[in-house]
This record gives structure tokens, C-alpha cells and sequence, in this order.
């Protein structure tokens, strides 16, 4: 996986620090749940999703960004794509004060919108980086399964989007577009994410066992892809906990249907 952040020994106070956060950072998340130790850290990390990297790869070169609105089925990769692109733009520890992340399923009132998304939006932001470097001039407000906000709360989202689009921009998250009403739609760029193929997914699993010296034979790994249908973060977590139940003894076909609980032929 490639760092998000470069830094060369002793070549500045700033490259320096930013050296210390990332280390920092790949600490914190040595104990967490592999679907989070191995997000995609760039936007070329990103698998099977050429549309939306290529778009978003532009924002890296000073393109401006615009109002984003992902969807798709569930584990192919649209929150992990915003995130990966928001670590690129400001660096570990700007980006904590640059974006603001809601589960608007969570949070989906209208109240939400006026206090918490208004309030981060008119918010001043610093203009560079700890490594010193220069980033965008606007904050990124995450809404991720923004399908399940009341009409009442998206109408406010649209009249806050109008008001703040010189200093926020908004990245919708959703798995039904149909469920966004059109004024929202209207002022985003539509991405559509595709299921990864079964290609892609062995091809992330297969990674991660090798960084955690995961046994697991190959009818094993094609019941794993089979019975996730399509969902690589499904995938991950079924893989986690077969390796936290077996160890060392390697994870077989029976392993992972007793986990899955699911009836899966061999693919």
C-alpha cells in the first residue's frame, strides 16, 4: 500500500513532523479492523473505478473539485475513494480540521443540516499543510448514506450547498440515487460504483493475507469471494474473523461457509 504522505529524514522541520504523524497514524491503525487498516491511502489505490480516480486524480493537479455524489452497491469503494482523496489534498492532521464525515442514516434530520454541515462550512480553514505544502481553499463534508435524509433535510443541504460553494465542497454517499432529490443531483457530478470483479476482489484479499501471514487455501478464497457477493468490505471482515478463529492452523472452504453462514458453490 503507498503512503499518503512522503517524508525524507532530516530535510525539514515540516517534512519532519509529517514523518512522525504518518508513523503515528500507521500505529493507530495496526489494532484496528483490517477493513480500515487497508482503505486505499491514494486515489490510484482505488480498484476498478477508473471513471471516478481519473476525475478526481485532475483535483490533485489544482483542477477544482466538484460536488460529488457516489453510488453504487455497498464495499465497492465510495467511502474509501473520498477519504483517500481528502488524506492526498491536506495531509493526516489538516484533514481532521478540513473534513467533516456524517452517517446521515445516523443523522439525517433537518436539524443536523442547519447546526452541524452549516456550522463546519462557514468555518475558516488554514491554507497549508503541516509539511508546509499549499491545499485546496475549501473543506470537504462527507454524507455518507445521504439516501436515508428526510426530503425536508436534503431541501436544506441544497440551500446550504448554494450559499457555502466558495469554501465547501460536499461528496454524497449513497447506494440509491433515486432516493436524492433532483435539485441535489443537479449540482453534483454523478459516479456510478461498479461491483468489483472477482479478479479485483482475490486480487485486495490476497494482499492483506499475505501482510497478516494469513493461511487460506484456494477453494477457500473462492467460497470467501462468493459468499461476500460482490462486497470487498464483507470480504474483509469475513476474512478477519475466520484468521482470529483458525490462526495458524489455514482457513478451508468449511472455515469460511461456517462463518458466512451462507451456502456457496465452488466458483
Amino acid at each position: 500500500m503507498q503512503a499518503f504522505l512522503k517524508g525524507g529524514s532530516g530535510i525539514s522541520k515540516g517534512a519532519s513532523t509529517s514523518k512522525q504523524n504518518l508513523e503515528k497514524y500507521e500505529k493507530s491503525v495496526a489494532s484496528k479492523p483490517w477493513v480500515e487498516k487497508y482503505r486505499p491511502k491514494s486515489v490510484d489505490d482505488v480498484a476498478h473505478q477508473d471513471e471516478v480516480v481519473a476525475v478526481l486524480r485532475k483535483s490533485l493537479t489544482g483542477a477544482d473539485l466538484p460536488n460529488l455524489l457516489f453510488f453504487g452497491p455497498p464495499g465497492t469503494g465510495k467511502t474509501s475513494t473520498i477519504l483517500a482523496l481528502s488524506r492526498e489534498l491536506y495531509g493526516f492532521q489538516l484533514m481532521k480540521e478540513r473534513v467533516l464525515e456524517l452517517n446521515a442514516s445516523d443523522e439525517r434530520g433537518i436539524s443536523v443540516i442547519r447546526e452541524k454541515v452549516k456550522k463546519f462550512a462557514q468555518l475558516t480553514a488554514n491554507a497549508l499543510r503541516e509539511d508546509g505544502k499549499k491545499c485546496p481553499p475549501y473543506k470537504i463534508i462527507i454524507l455518507d448514506e445521504a439516501d436515508s435524509m428526510t426530503k425536508a433535510a436534503q431541501e436544506a443541504l441544497r440551500r446550504t450547498m448554494e450559499k457555502q460553494s466558495k469554501t465547501t465542497r460536499f461528496c454524497l454517499i449513497c447506494n440509491y440515487v433515486s432516493k436524492i432529490i433532483p435539485p441535489i443531483i443537479s449540482r453534483c457530478s454523478q459516479f456510478r460504483f461498479n461491483s468489483l470483479s472477482v479478479e479485483d476482489q482475490k486480487k485486495r484479499l490476497w494482499h492483506v493475507c499475505e501482510k497478516e501471514g494469513v493461511k487460506i487455501s484456494e477453494d477457500a478464497m473462492s467460497c470467501l469471494v462468493k459468499c461476500s457477493e460482490g462486497d470487498l468490505r464483507k470480504a474483509m471482515t469475513y476474512l478477519q474473523t475466520a484468521y482470529r478463529l483458525k490462526g495458524e492452523e489455514g482457513i478451508c472452504e468449511k472455515d469460511v461457509l461456517e462463518i458466512t453462514g451462507v451456502r456457496c458453490r465452488r466458483m
